[in-house]
Parts: structure tokens; C-alpha cells; sequence
């Protein structure tokens, strides 16, 4: 029987870069739970397991529009360093929760740092990229 919208599924995957590179992967772990339609992975890897039966496997390639969007630059911002408490230990890549102007939480990474400003980044850290994974479909949990 197919996976298909609404079931809860398992499974196992390793995603790379379009240069081979290793960026995640669930072995060694156990698999990945969701429900196919509800959004709880990006959309181009709940469309590859559609239709895949339990052992099934497939090498995906997923464009950057399908997996975390396409960079956006005005998410790169500069803010005064003195915004931040004198001894609060700032790093390059450390991530931080901020708020926005509208009071929602927001989480950036901290891309660079000088003196009189902090170049926070608001993107997910793969957006813009293309992204392949080998994915193994383990269990449909639960059918819909």
C-alpha cells in the first residue's frame, strides 16, 4: 500500500548538497515521524514519499524554492552592538531568538561582528540551496 496524504510515516534519510557533502541524516537515530500533508517537513521531501511503499527507496534532488526558499537579503541585518548587554559573550554562528517590531520570536544567526555593529542572518541556514536525499521509507504508522 502507497503512502499517501494524511498517513503518519517513518523514515530514514540522508541529505546532501549538490557536491556530495553530508549536511543530516537520520542513521544511527531513529527514523523520522510525520503526516504527509500537514507541513511538518519541507514540501519537496513530503511529495517524494507519496506513493513510496514501506522499504522502498529513492534519491530525490530538491530545488532551493521546494526545500527552504530562496535567500532573502533584506533578513540580513546590522544592529548596534551596544543593543546588546555589554557582557552578553557574542560569537559568529552562535544563534539567537529576537524579537521582531511586531513582538514575534524570530531566530537569527549571529554572521558577523565588529565594534560598533552585529550582522545578524534571519534565513534558515539552507536556504538558497538545492538539497538531495536518499530516503527509505521504514512504516506507515498510521493510514489516513
Amino acid at each position: 500500500m502507497p503512502a499517501k496524504q494524511g498517513d503518519t510515516v517513518k523514515v530514514h534519510y540522508t541529505g546532501k548538497f549538490d557536491s556530495g557533502e553530508v549536511f543530516d541524516s537520520s542513521q544511527g537515530r531513529e527514523p523520522v515521524q510525520f503526516t504527509i500533508g500537514k507541513g511538518e517537513v519541507i514540501p519537496g521531501f513530503e511529495q517524494a514519499v507519496i506513493g513510496m511503499e514501506v522499504e522502498d527507496e529513492k534519491t530525490i534532488h530538491i530545488p532551493a524554492a521546494q526545500a527552504y526558499g530562496e535567500r532573502i537579503e533584506d533578513l540580513v541585518q546590522d544592529i548596534p552592538r551596544d543593543t546588546f548587554a555589554k557582557d552578553m559573550e557574542l560569537k559568529t554562528g552562535q544563534g539567537l531568538q529576537i524579537k521582531t517590531k511586531d513582538g514575534k520570536a524570530m531566530l537569527v544567526v549571529i554572521k558577523a561582528i565588529s565594534d560598533d555593529k552585529v550582522t545578524l542572518d534571519g534565513n534558515h541556514p539552507l536556504a538558497g540551496k538545492d538539497l538531495n536525499f536518499d530516503i527509505k521509507l521504514v512504516e506507515i504508522v498510521q493510514a489516513a
